[in-house]
């Protein structure tokens, strides 16, 4: 069988930058108000708090706690549409491209999101500092997944211009020659403060010999990512299979392997698939997504077949405007391709222009969505009647409503705000709609002076088992023509750092639940703070200064974050098609939903897929199909 190796998955769901200028002092300061003179408007600009940011959702908030029973009175724009998609992420776009090119050009499609920006997660941080431009990724991040790509998929990316057979000549890995994986171990849970470079699931006793642990900690980790090791004799690997499912991978280290209390705690940081902890994933899905303690032994599983691994300087912020540069051309101006979209400029104005047969209107949310009135309940669920929206800024200030109407609504938002904005919608699939918990992230941006003191650790990615943040990256080293993403140690670099809220001993929706309150409750303020003190405490004996390194921060906020899937310890094993997501999604009319919830699977290629299906769904209730 084949097993997966180790990918930048393994480390993986405001406020102006003249306004943080303010509020910061020292070279942040004037690297901040230096980076929007050119475009102060221009939203990836934007520093601070951002992703889920203050004044973005307050009204998804008042449409969950019964603000919008009965009817939505609203001024009607007089626009009507042959699609509204709700939603601006990549499943949204990618929705208004497939209906398009179903119906022709020709087809008016209005898009709303709620956010200042369009696509979703795949969010785009951009920074310009001495005078270099430096992309960070606020959201999704790779074109990836632990399964291949459908046709459906891989066809989109290629008409948009995403050869993957160029990436080997755009990677440049030899900047980062002799550095690798790293761990941080702390002194409040180990034996003191050290960074170790050179881990994998298979580490040798060498790499152990310096970890600040106590003897019986190192004894078992060499021994744990002994490679002949088997934990579990006597079985056949059907039993191995059906026992690591039902059991996490804490109860695996600790029943199984015997590791001490200290030697678990090596492990409280990893995020497994989708944010499962060490306590709430599964020994099997561990195992899967290459945790230490399972190569010794026979198990059966599936095959592994990868789809191929790609990173934008933006992450899949450049889907998202490769996208956009085709809805609505004058955004970019020119056609794009994954070279050139890197440092295209977008014109925000263009966006919402009247007149225009694809618009997308940002800074609205929607409130209302049904079919419209007059029609008999037997005509709206069999598609004879066309739809109403209704929507209103998200932050609740103005409370003037407007609304539009179409033959057609995707819903590409989050599943879970969908039973309130659908009242209509039947019960049974409104409870469905309401299953998952969303996993909370958050993806902050740094922008460094240099990388002196990563290159003198030997390190380009590093995991925190106990910090704030989990996991530190700094940039891919990649060329998208004359832009390059990583120079020398001695120039700006960005890095990558990951908060998974970590609530051990919950179930894991509760997890989620705690994280997203934890989250929302947390000011900008107090996460800068904790950053810049993390990032000192570990990089300080290595020359970094914080007040001095540091010149630019996005704390890209995702309380309700990826997708929800189902593991083997925390949901029932449902039968296919009473799968919540599966009961969720179903078509209601001329009402259609697309979204990688609606997959349960948080991968931008099921964001796509969803996306086309919602699409051939809106096609037979007109009957094109």
């Amino acid at each position: 069988m084949k097993r997966s190796s180790i990918t930048r998955r393994d480390f993986i769901n405001g406020v102006s930058a003249v306004t943080l200028s303010g509020l910061l002092g020292g070279s942040y300061a004037a690297s901040a108000a230096d980076s929007t003179t050119a475009r102060a408007d221009d939203p990836p600009l934007k520093q601070g708090l951002r992703g889920q940011y203050p004044g973005s959702f307050e009204i998804a908030h008042v449409a969950r706690d019964g603000g919008f029973t009965g009817p939505v009175q609203a001024r009607d724009t007089g626009e009507h549409y042959d699609l509204v998609v709700v939603g601006g992420g990549i499943s949204g776009l990618s929705a208004a491209w497939f209906y398009r090119r179903a119906l022709g050009p020709a087809t008016r499609v209005l898009v709303i999101d709620n956010h200042d920006d369009f696509g979703g997660h795949a969010k785009r941080n951009e920074y310009r500092i001495q005078g270099r431009t430096l992309l960070s990724y606020g959201g999704t991040m790779s074109i990836e997944s632990p399964f291949p790509y459908s046709f459906t998929a891989k066809s989109l990316l290629s008409e948009l211009g995403v050869d993957l057979s160029r990436t080997g000549g755009i990677e440049q890995p030899r900047i980062f020659s002799g550095m690798n994986r790293g761990v941080f171990f702390d002194s409040d849970h180990f034996t003191a403060d050290r960074i170790l470079a050179g881990y994998t699931p298979n580490a040798p006793a060498s790499f152990w010999k310096d970890a600040p642990l106590d003897e019986p900690s190192r004894r078992a980790l060499i021994h744990l990512h002994d490679p002949r090791v088997n934990f579990l004799p006597g079985m056949t690997p059907r039993a191995r299979r059906v026992l690591l499912q039902s059991i996490s991978y804490e109860t695996f280290l600790r029943n199984y392997a015997k590791l001490p209390d200290q030697a678990v705690a090596f492990f409280h940081g990893d995020g497994y698939r989708n944010n499962m902890r060490v306590d709430s994933c599964p020994a099997f899905m561990a195992m899967r997504y290459g945790a230490p303690g399972f190569a010794g032994m026979g198990i059966e599983q599936d095959p592994v077949d990868d789809s191929p691994v790609f990173h934008f300087p933006d992450g899949n912020a450049s889907i998202a405007r490769l996208l956009v540069s085709q809805l609505v051309s004058a955004v970019f101006g020119t056609p794009q391709n994954m070279e050139s979209i890197v440092t295209a400029q977008a014109d925000y104005g263009e966006l919402d222009r009247a007149g225009s047969p694809v618009r997308i209107r940002l800074g609205q949310m929607v409130v209302r969505v049904e079919h419209v009135g007059g029609a008999s309940a037997q005509d709206k669920a069999a598609g004879k009647a066309p739809v109403r929206i209704v929507y209103q800024k998200p932050d609740g200030s103005d409370p003037a409503r407007h609304a539009v109407t179409a033959e057609n609504v995707v819903l590409a938002c989050f599943n879970n705000i969908i039973p309130y904005i659908v009242p209509e919608l039947p019960d049974p699939q409104k409870e469905a709609l309401k299953y998952p918990s969303k996993v909370p992230m958050m993806y902050t941006s740094v922008v460094l002076g240099n990388w002196r003191a990563w290159k003198q650790a030997g390190i380009s990615s590093l995991s925190v088992p106990h910090g704030y943040y989990q996991h530190l990256l700094l940039d891919s080293p990649a060329r998208f023509g004359a832009f390059e993403t990583v120079l020398s140690p001695d120039e700006p670099v960005t890095l990558h750092m990951l908060r998974n809220p970590n609530f051990p001993g919950h179930p894991r929706k509760e997890q989620n639940r705690m994280g997203r309150a934890e989250m929302l409750a947390t000011s900008f303020e107090t996460i800068e703070k904790e950053t810049r003190a993390q990032l000192q405490r570990i990089f300080g004996p290595h020359g970094f200064n914080e007040e001095q390194d540091i010149l630019g921060l996005t704390v890209n906020r995702w309380p309700h974050g990826y997708a929800y899937t189902y593991d083997t310890l925390g949901d029932p094993e449902f039968p296919e098609a009473e799968q919540p997501h599966v009961v969720g999604r179903r078509p209601f009319g001329r009402i259609a939903i697309a979204n990688a919830d609606s997959g349960a699977s948080a991968f931008t290629n099921i964001a796509i897929d969803e996306a086309e299906r919602a699409v051939q769904e809106c096609l037979v209730s007109r009957g094109y199909t």
